[in-house]
């Protein structure tokens, strides 16, 4: 028997090493192009992606729009169709294991829907059960619980069947908020040691490896 029936797992820098190789440097060619001479870290990236949310950093930082924000997430789309981020070692074993073993999994993000299932088709040759991404209205949007909520009752399943898998504090916001547990996707968190340990002291489980989070798991 599985130990969660229901993964819902993150996508960008859980699944795919996507914040150097995409996300980051697409966002400092946003500013340029919206808002021309400032600049962002990586750091700065991520913590405020982590402290705020994406769009909420977008927002009270750098003074975005609604329609800049559109502006922005259809000039992501386009950057991402030709930068395909690598998938975790290990992580594909785990998703297919989950669904071999008669599991369902779903995908939480602030990706869009057509970039997860091109990674999931071009890495793992499956398409998730479910996606919540981006095109989802604001108010759905993690880390408001409601796709942990849809899912569960869509699927009826039980709290205690659900673990959301992620790397940052917004989906720990929509966790708790549903009622459900979650672990931190450390693996791809360790070069950012305030994040790491916020993350690693707030979630019922922190796993600095794949392998670690498989042998948890199965």
């Amino acid at each position: 028997m599985l130990k969660y029936p229901c993964l819902i797992l993150d996508h960008d820098d859980t699944v795919v090493q996507s914040e150097a190789t995409v996300n980051y440097p697409c966002f400092c060619e946003t500013l340029q192009n919206i808002r021309s001479g400032m600049t962002i870290t990586v750091e700065e990236y991520t913590h405020g992606c982590n402290d705020l949310g994406f769009a909420e950093m977008c927002r009270q930082k750098y003074g975005f729009t609604e329609q800049e924000l559109l502006d922005e997430f259809l000039f992501w789309k386009e950057y991402s169709k030709t930068r395909i981020p690598a998938p975790f070692p290990g992580i594909k074993e785990i998703i297919h294991r989950q669904k071999q073993a008669g599991g369902m999994l779903f995908v939480v993000s602030h990706s869009g829907e057509e970039t997860i299932t091109r990674d999931y088709k071009t890495h793992f040759n499956i398409i998730p059960d479910g996606i919540y991404g981006w095109e989802l209205p604001t108010e759905k949007r993690k880390p408001s619980p409601f796709p942990v909520l849809d899912i569960m009752q869509k699927y009826d399943f039980t709290a205690d069947q659900v673990l959301v898998v992620d790397d940052m504090k917004p989906a720990y916001d929509m966790a708790r908020a549903a009622g459900v547990q979650i672990a931190f996707a450390a693996w791809g968190r360790k070069d950012f040691p305030k994040l790491y340990d916020q993350m690693a002291k707030i979630c019922d489980y922190t796993f600095e490896t794949t392998t670690e989070f498989a042998d948890f798991l199965f």
